[in-house]
């Protein structure tokens, strides 16, 4: 039979090729809040959304050093997403930075950086930002097979004056090719994934991880809308090997963690709420989905930490998502609960017994 590589042991590496992750670029070691100045013409890229060709906006981005220094940077603008471009009032941004320009500063190395905000304003919107923030945080705290965040105290300035200055929190994500490039790893562009074609630890944590924040807005087999696979979901492969694929999630904003407004759980599941956990992960090889557990459950302590401390997180938002963080816990400190609610619904037994059958 196959032997498969264990959960832990694949994690405690950087990367499925054997060597540690590659460190960070500078903008994604810090976690302290960063304060910036957006200048542009924010009115005209809001009213572009819209299209389905959009044009980079000219604009300035303007931060303050860790030093107290102010360093300007040209950033163009434009709206992106999908629902989110669509729905909401104010839409996301992607910054579009000069390569040559940003070297030797803390953005060195960006040139196109995604910007989650708040869908509309007041602090509700606001306190959905951090919680999906805290979403990516978490799953950077389980693996490096994960996007880089950084969150920012990002002030708008709209330069055709037809918007009034306003300051929200945010926070800007890893680029994914940079993110695979760290990672020793190759990005995949293809329609679809096989069961068998899912290397199993990585697939058994993504997935895990994904119950943890109640979110079923992903597939690590195959896209929407005929659209590159896979949903919300980047597959990333060894440069040697294609049919090793990795899932990185991403986008979690219809998650029960974040709990928006507009989230609703997947018809075809047999739950009312989005808040109500339901796994829908893989079937996984004997001792693969163990591991994994065994391995969330080690940094308990540390993402509980992570969303007692951050101070951005409201007091009142923040007792609620502990209870919900802490239910999750339950779950896995319970064989019952693991047996019933993780193992006994899984899917692809008859892909899993095929494939073992194989080897």
């Amino acid at each position: 039979m196959k032997q498969f590589v264990t959960a832990l042991a694949l994690l405690v590496l950087g990367s499925s090729g054997g060597a540690y992750a590659a460190e960070k670029q500078a903008l994604f070691r810090d976690d302290s809040v960063l304060k910036v100045v957006l200048t542009a013409p924010i009115a005209q890229a809001y009213a572009q959304r819209g299209q389905d060709v959009r044009i980079y906006l000219p604009g300035q981005w303007t931060y303050t050093t860790a030093e107290g220094a102010t360093q300007r940077l040209d950033a163009s603008i434009r709206t992106r997403g999908l629902f989110r471009r669509d729905y909401c009032q104010l839409p996301p941004l992607q910054l579009n930075f000069k390569k040559g320009q940003v070297k030797k500063t803390l953005f060195a190395g960006q040139n196109k950086l995604k910007v989650v905000s708040p869908c509309r304003n007041g602090a509700k919107s606001q306190q959905h930002v951090v919680l999906e923030y805290l979403g990516y945080r978490t799953f950077e705290i389980l693996t490096d097979h994960s996007f880089g965040t950084r969150l920012i105290r990002l002030s708008y300035v709209d330069s055709d004056e037809k918007m009034a200055p306003w300051t929200d929190l945010v926070f800007v994500i890893e680029d994914d090719a940079d993110m695979a490039r760290r990672l020793g790893l190759t990005r995949l562009k293809v329609v679809s994934n096989r069961f068998d074609q899912m290397d199993h630890a990585t697939t058994a944590l993504a997935e895990l991880f994904q119950l943890l924040i109640a979110n079923n807005d992903y597939s690590v087999l195959r896209s929407s809308e005929g659209r590159e696979c896979c949903h919300n979901s980047e597959i990333l492969a060894l440069k040697d090997n294609a049919d090793v694929r990795i899932p990185v999630p991403y986008d979690f904003d219809l998650s029960g963690l974040v709990d928006t407004k507009y989230a609703a759980p997947p018809s075809y599941l047999p739950t009312r709420f989005v808040t109500t956990r339901y796994y829908r992960g893989l079937c996984q090889p004997p001792g693969v989905l163990e591991d994994a557990i065994a391995h969330v459950q080690s940094k308990r302590e540390e993402i509980i930490g992570l969303f007692t401390d951050l101070r951005e997180l409201e007091p009142k938002t923040k007792k609620k998502t502990l209870k919900f963080i802490r239910d999750y816990f339950d779950i896995l400190d319970d064989p019952k609960k693991i047996s019933k609610e993780i193992v006994g619904r899984c899917r692809g037994r008859e892909e899993l017994e095929a494939m073992l059958s194989k080897d």
